[in-house]
């Protein structure tokens, strides 16, 4: 072949490679950053979960850090063999190997058994001291699975008390604090933090969600701190009074920062947790300029958080009602992409 025809070829590759649209797999989906100060972060975000449908909020969420904050997101999901997304499988996510190199780790998992080389990829990055968001049933993110390699991470831990929820994000699974499915939750801003750059463009009654208040134990770990309390509402409107009595005296944290250091001497991490997060609740405007801004937070740009961040959601988001083993059948994830501009 002619010197002149290779190089057209050459070319033409490398014209092919630097549009192509994201690093996807056939078992995620990718969304490469536009304009913005996350430019050149790299966000993982990792879901499964039975009932709160974590794999409709995760990909809203990184579409909304992608495009309107320029952060490059990856989402992974539960896969079943046909590679539809099953949530109730709780033993296989694949693309964690996303999380060697990521910025920020963003988790809402519930119960997961992960193979223990799927595992590692989580825990390595745990032990890394790299930021972390977690997202409600986070808080019981593992459950004990065929494997005791990390059995430690286990929701039910006694060896580390409490185990990856406790330990890292600041509390596991305790209760139902607000009566499932049928009083919703307001968030109300700490007072005295009022000004935490997390809660920029946020006051009392911004966030709102149908899922109720879980319980935690109070006060939380040392290293915590309140950011956002949970009032229980008599119903499921956001207009709903409040209950009366002692579900709300006093009101349940919902959202709060906290440090973790996974082994001794290893370097301390920023967390975020809210016990908030499923795909309903995400339709709250306050819900999502809270996650938005705990990235930047977590990421250490909180400089960089405006007085009211960009959170519209992208493209069409018509979430289902929390329910276990509510999921949408036959969805792949590369279906999340479909009717986007770009």
């Amino acid at each position: 072949m002619p010197l002149s025809k290779i190089l057209t070829l050459g070319y033409m590759v490398l014209t092919l490679l630097s549009a192509a649209p994201d690093d996807d797999d056939n078992s995620w989906v990718s969304f490469r950053g536009e304009k913005g100060p996350g430019k050149g972060k790299h966000i993982v975000l990792v879901s499964g979960d039975e009932e709160y449908r974590s794999e409709e909020t995760l990909p809203q969420l990184a579409k909304i850090l992608s495009k309107h904050h320029g952060f490059d997101t990856t989402v992974l999901f539960a896969v079943d063999e046909d590679g539809t997304i099953n949530p109730m499988r709780r033993d296989n996510i694949p693309g964690l190997e996303k999380l060697d190199d990521a910025d920020l780790m963003i988790i809402f998992t519930r119960f997961r058994e992960l193979p223990d080389e799927q595992m590692k990829h989580i825990v390595d990055y745990v032990e890394s001291g790299r930021p972390i968001v977690g997202l409600r049933t986070a808080t019981h993110a593992f459950n004990k699975g065929k494997s005791s390699t990390y059995d430690d991470y286990t929701w039910r831990s006694k060896k580390w008390d409490g185990g990856f929820g406790r330990q890292v994000l600041g509390e596991t699974w305790i209760s139902h604090h607000g009566k499932h499915g049928k009083e919703s939750t307001r968030g109300i801003v700490v007072p005295d933090q009022a000004s935490h750059p997390i809660l920029r463009g946020i006051k009392d009654g911004d966030i709102w969600g149908p899922t109720d208040v879980y319980g935690v134990r109070l006060p939380l770990p040392e290293d915590s701190q309140p950011l956002v309390l949970g009032q229980v509402l008599t119903g499921m409107s956001p207009n709903d009074e409040p209950v009366d009595g002692k579900k709300n005296d006093p009101m349940m944290p919902i959202a709060w920062t906290k440090s973790y250091s996974a082994k001794p001497g290893a370097s301390k991490g920023r967390v975020f947790t809210t016990t908030m997060g499923a795909s309903q609740d995400f339709q709250s405007e306050g819900l999502r300029r809270l996650l938005v801004n705990a990235c930047y937070w977590g990421l250490g740009m909180e400089e960089a958080i405006p007085k009211a961040s960009e959170v519209t959601i992208v493209g069409e988001y018509d979430p289902l009602p929390f329910k276990s083993g509510g999921h949408k059948k036959g969805v792949r994830p590369s279906d999340h992409k479909v009717g986007l501009s770009r």
